[in-house]
């Protein structure tokens, strides 16, 4: 029998007194101290001793959030050693000692000095001892307690999110699963309900539901469509204290999607189409487009298109357009207005991707009728071919048939085509078209060695073409001659019989059966002979040797070259052939020109560099001949002590012969014409036609007098310049009291001259007074 013994607590918690009371040795023997007289023993029956302690404690308890006045008394330590004389210290120690928790070291009272928070720190572990205040020496051993943080319902729960997003497909059973969300309390889980939390849906009824328990959330309604409503909001909430009044709650938001299964059929929204195309539409070209609609969207709206039936079925096509989704119908074969003008085709439009689970909602197909109405084009003419090829012989004369092109107009039956050659095509115009049944004639004749192939285009009404070859076909009416120019030479110390040159000859005709080509000499050489090699090829070969340059430096060849064709074509070349000097193995060194300039004795650079001095020479005569025809020209002004008038020229441009209020030279003549009411030229002139005075030349005999006295001077003085001069003259006046300032007239030096008289002029000759008389001072001085 397991043996339990009780002992007494000796401290004081206001909070827990009421429950502890009394706790088993086994539980807590470890920590506190057993009743005195008291005895326990062990498992195995053996006496165990306590030991003796003054003092004792094992745990406190303190509320969360306190919101008393003052400090939060949290208990009482007590040591059997105080014996409350005031000798005995209390010291704490540990976890948050001094600052979250102090005590009274003469009382042992424990307080807090702050509100805790459990959700912060849940727990403290402290240590306290008894010290002699005296000795300072530990009364007793320092002991471990725990002080706990009571916790109180003090914090909402809160969602891992504050939305989230989920989706579900369309059509789903209810309870379908959707999202599960969690919300978390920062409370104690073990203490109460503050931290036991109950969902409930408090938006989104009567689609969805949530779980209370695990906040699971599931469809609430059977075969939602999204076609009707595709978005839903759901707001979930979490409340504490397992839901009853006066518990915290936190709320989420649950955006959920319903996607799309394959549950609408495409359906055309028209029974019957009605599309037309023209004639002229190319194979493959597009006629026009129809469209299904579906509800679904994505790949479940996907759809393809096909011809199920009906007459147009060989004529056209449908595609599907895999972007716009639409049937695109095309021309499978050429169409004609005049043949058939009406089609109808039967169409269908299937889904791509079926959806079994949903096929009691189809089909999932839909047909509709699509009419093709085939407009006319006014076309061209078409001809019988796409091109023609015609041969002609080239001896064939002028007016001659070629061949004949036919064309119909696929407009009008009956309907007569007018034809007619490019001229672009024919710029020799060397072919005629008759313009009603299309008969091709030549106007001129037709050379094939000129041009073997005549490609022309021949027309037809409303403008339809078609090419045209004629081939003309060869005549033999052209002789063989050199296939090219040959420069054939023959040694002085050749031998008879000797080849000296192997010729061939082309033909421009080209007979059917290969050219061939006979070879011979017009009439009996003595100096060469010809064999032929019946290849379309001879040699050439001497008939003697001892040919000298200087007798004869070269010799004509007449060779007469003929074809086998029919008629027989034949002409003569004439083959030159030089002599020219070997050596010894038959190598030419030198030929006729340059041989006989070096017997000679002068080579071509000796000629060009008599040529060069000769023309130095002749250069040298005429530029000496051209320098002594030179002829000085003497100055017109030889002595610098000439006084005659000079012409001062200033480069001052004026306004030409018609600027006539430039400078009025009439006011030097004589001052006393001049205007009192003279116009000023920088600006505009008041009168539109101002004054115009007289000349005052009419009355100045003396001026005149003067200048034909010049003049007659001038023209009998037989040092004066053989061409004219200009000497021009001013009119000085008759009152001035300065009388002549011409220097012709002056005394040799300026000291002759007396200038107090510039000081009686007035007072608008002082400062030419002050200037010489003040110098002359000076120079007396």
């Amino acid at each position: 029998m397991r043996e339990e013994r009780f002992i007494r607590i000796n401290f004081l918690n206001p909070i827990n007194y009421a429950y502890i009371l009394q706790i088993t040795y086994q539980n807590y023997g470890a920590l506190i101290r057993p009743v005195p007289g008291i005895s326990t023993s062990d498992r195995d029956g053996r006496t165990l001793h306590r030991t003796k302690r003054g003092w004792m404690w094992n745990s406190f308890f303190l509320l969360e959030e306190w919101t008393g006045t003052g400090k939060q008394y949290v208990g009482k330590l007590h040591s059997d050693m105080d014996t409350e004389d005031g000798n005995v210290k209390y010291v704490l120690m540990g976890d948050g000692a001094g600052t979250v928790f102090e005590i009274d070291e003469n009382s042992g009272d424990i307080h807090a000095t702050r509100r805790l928070d459990r959700e912060e720190k849940a727990l403290y572990t402290l240590s306290a001892k008894a010290v002699n205040k005296t000795s300072g020496l530990d009364l007793e051993k320092a002991s471990e307690f725990i002080i706990k943080i009571h916790d109180i319902n003090d914090n909402e729960p809160k969602f891992a999110k504050d939305t989230y997003v989920a989706s579900v497909s369309e059509m789903s059973n209810v309870g379908a699963f959707v999202i599960r969300v969690t919300a978390t309390d920062a409370d104690d889980e073990a203490y109460g309900n503050s931290a036991k939390l109950v969902y409930s849906i408090l938006q989104g009824q009567p689609y969805f539901s949530v779980e209370p328990e695990t906040g699971v959330i599931r469809t609430a309604l059977p075969n939602m469509i999204r076609e009707n409503r595709e978005h839903y909001q759901v707001v979930i909430q979490a409340k504490d204290m397992a839901g009853q009044m006066g518990g915290l709650s936190g709320t989420t938001t649950v955006n959920i999607t319903l996607q799309d299964v394959n549950n609408s059929p495409p359906r055309f929204p028209h029974s019957t189409y009605h599309l037309s195309t023209p004639e002229s539409a190319g194979i493959g070209s597009s006629v026009g487009r129809i469209k299904a609609y579906d509800a679904d969207v994505g790949e479940n709206a996907e759809m393809w298109y096909s011809i199920l039936d009906g007459d147009g079925q060989d004529m056209f096509n449908i595609i599907t357009d895999s972007t716009s989704q639409e049937g695109v119908i095309t021309v499978k074969k050429q169409l004609d207005y005049e043949s058939k003008r009406l089609y109808s085709l039967r169409v269908q439009v299937t889904n791509t991707h079926i959806d079994r689970r949903f096929e009691q909602l189809g089909p999932f197909s839909d047909t509709a009728i699509v009419r093709i109405t085939v407009t006319d084009v006014d076309e061209p003419p078409v001809f019988s071919r796409t091109l023609y090829i015609f041969e002609v012989d080239e001896d064939t004369p002028a007016g001659s048939s070629v061949g004949t092109v036919s064309a119909r107009d696929p407009d009008t039956i009956n309907h007569l085509v007018k034809y007619t050659i490019d001229r672009h095509t024919d710029l020799e115009r060397l072919f005629n078209i008759d313009s009603n049944n299309g008969t091709i004639s030549t106007l001129q004749g037709l050379d094939r060695e000129t041009s073997k192939w005549h490609n022309i285009s021949v027309l037809a009404t409303e403008l339809s073409k078609v090419p045209v070859f004629i081939k003309v076909r060869d005549v033999n009416d052209n002789a063989p001659e050199f296939a090219m120019y040959y420069e054939t030479f023959v040694c002085e110390n050749v031998k008879a019989g000797q080849l000296i040159q192997t010729i061939s000859a082309v033909d421009t005709d080209e007979p059917l059966v290969g050219h061939k080509f006979v070879f011979s000499l017009s009439s009996i050489n003595p100096n060469f002979t010809i064999f032929d090699n019946e290849d379309n090829t001879a040699r050439i070969l001497t008939r003697r040797g001892g040919f000298n340059r200087r007798e004869m430096n070269s010799y004509l060849l007449p060779v007469v070259i003929s074809d086998n064709d029919y008629p027989i074509q034949s002409s003569t070349s004439t083959l030159t052939v030089r002599v020219c000097a070997c050596d010894s193995r038959g190598n030419v060194q030198t030929c006729s020109t340059e041989a006989l300039l070096l017997s000679a004795g002068l080579s071509t650079g000796a000629l060009v560099a008599i040529l060069l001095c000769i023309l130095i020479l002749l250069m040298i005569v005429v530029l000496f001949a051209a320098l002594r025809r030179q002829k000085k020209k003497e100055p017109l002004i030889i002595s610098k002590e000439d006084v005659r008038d000079n012409v001062v020229s200033y480069n001052d441009e004026g306004g030409g012969e018609e600027d006539t209020q430039a400078f009025d030279i009439g006011t030097l003549r004589n001052p006393e014409v001049i205007d009192t009411n003279k116009l000023r030229r920088d600006i505009m002139p008041e009168m539109l036609f101002p004054f115009r005075r007289s000349s005052p030349l009419k009355d100045n005999t003396d001026v005149r007098d003067f200048i034909n006295g010049r003049l007659q001077e001038n023209d009998s003085d037989p040092t004066a310049p053989p061409y004219d001069s200009l000497a021009t003259y001013a009119y000085e006046g008759n009152g001035s009291l300065a009388e002549s300032l011409s220097s012709l007239e002056s005394a040799a030096t300026e000291g002759d001259q007396e200038f107090e008289y510039l000081s009686h002029w007035g007072p608008q000759f002082k400062k030419l007074a002050d200037m010489y008389i003040g110098q002359e001072s000076q120079r007396e001085t």
